[in-house]
């Protein structure tokens, strides 16, 4: 019989599976992003339509992140990370058949489990990595950021060389998927789904009720609405500039590029200030100023504004990741936290695309958007100052038995 692996050598195989796993929770914007106007196209879309397809993986976000902490209280977090990867390995597939009614059904189960994904990743890393959260909040945002900037820069050759079938090239995103859930299922497996061993989520009391958790929660939902902006109409808004759909995906995936390196350093960096108010104003500011230059500015500075924006972008993403682990007391709350930042989070920052593609379609171009751009990138500074305070949040960890099980029910 195979001998198990040894406390360090898991501790390593965990953290890769954890990175390719969070590979996968971005691809299906981009490549949805930047196959926008073929799809628009080929499918007779509206602007609104359009909208409506970059808004729903993120309206799914917000709805779905309160089922994550209580599907970890009745399996784990592990195994219901495995039903993450199936969850977004189906919907990725089903996006490629059907025509418009699977392309936004697929997109919707996608978007949920990277719903579920996104709120258990910070707390498995509070959990087993105590003593290197900030090198493995940023190697995690990094890798999720860099498999956003993955399928930027392929997708539309991908299609290109497939014929233009834009259905092969959205449907191709499930292989990165199941490639995750080969190396994710033997950990999930070997984990029993009832052990006691605080593999279990348990609830907590008083989060709402606490200040610096709204603040919390605002930044990581302004934030994401800049986001999902760039992911979502970024290309489009290039295209719309003049530049062909090679170079719109290329800029795109370099701003992405930058947010990967910035996903990086940013967690190490805010962990050696007492507070990281000061951080996450500038941030803001880069991000924001940068993405309406693109937009307004001349096209000659579109490129080095994109590296603006890209490390502007990755650092408020870093941030608010970060600002779940250092608010947080123990992996319980920052569960909860991050259940509770991107429910309302996330269901605030689907208006973000919505609107551009509203904007759009009334106006006729992009430039109307960039007062709300602006608007997005004040309030962002303004949350990040408010969460960016040394402080933790108040919540209690209910260690009540059977007020767990009717919590669980």
């Amino acid at each position: 019989m195979k001998p198990p692996p040894t406390p360090r050598l898991a501790a390593w195989l965990m953290a890769a599976s954890l990175l390719l796993l969070a590979t996968n929770l971005r691809p299906l914007f981009a490549s949805t992003a930047i196959l926008l106007p073929e799809l628009t196209q080929a499918l007779g879309l509206s602007g609104a339509q359009a909208g409506y397809l970059t808004t729903l993986p993120v309206l799914c976000l917000g709805l779905f992140a309160p089922l994550a902490p209580r599907l970890a209280q009745r399996s784990g977090i592990e195994r219901t990370l495995l039903l993450v990867l199936v969850m977004i390995i189906a919907g990725s597939a089903l996006r490629g058949v059907l025509g418009v009614t699977g392309l936004f059904l697929g997109t919707g189960l996608a978007g949920a489990g990277i719903a579920l994904g996104n709120v258990l990743l910070p707390s498995l890393v509070k959990r087993d990595f105590p003593d290197r959260a900030a090198l493995l909040t940023g190697l995690y945002t990094m890798s999720l950021v860099g498999g956003a900037a993955l399928a930027a820069a392929v997708t539309l050759p991908l299609t290109q060389a497939l014929g233009g079938r834009w259905e092969l090239g959205l449907a191709l995103w499930a292989v990165p998927g199941i490639v995750a859930l080969a190396a994710w299922a033997p950990i999930a497996l070997r984990t029993s789904g009832r052990s006691a061993n605080g593999r279990h989520i348990l609830p907590v009391e008083g989060l709402r009720r606490d200040g610096l958790a709204w603040a919390v929660t605002l930044f990581m939902g302004l934030q994401s609405a800049l986001a999902y902006c760039v992911l979502g109409w970024m290309a489009p808004m290039l295209r719309d500039r003049g530049l062909d759909g090679t170079e719109a995906g290329l800029v795109t995936s370099l701003s992405i590029l930058l947010q990967v390196a910035a996903c990086l350093l940013t967690p190490m960096v805010a962990s050696r200030f007492r507070d990281q108010r000061g951080l996450a104003v500038f941030l803001a500011a880069s991000a924001t100023l940068a993405l309406i230059g693109m937009i307004l500015g001349p096209r000659w500075s579109i490129w080095p504004l994109a590296v603006l924006q890209g490390i502007g972008q990755g650092g408020l993403f870093a941030l608010a990741v970060m600002l779940i682990v250092l608010r947080s007391g123990d992996a319980h709350v920052a569960a909860h936290l991050s259940s509770m930042s991107q429910t309302t989070g996330y269901i605030l920052a689907a208006c973000g695309p919505l609107l551009i593609g509203v904007l759009h379609d009334w106006t006729g171009d992009f430039q109307a958007t960039t007062g709300l751009l602006a608007a997005l990138g004040i309030g962002t500074a303004l949350a990040g100052w408010l969460a960016g305070r040394n402080a933790l949040v108040r919540a209690a960890v209910v260690q009540d038995p059977s007020r767990i099980a009717a919590q669980a029910s």
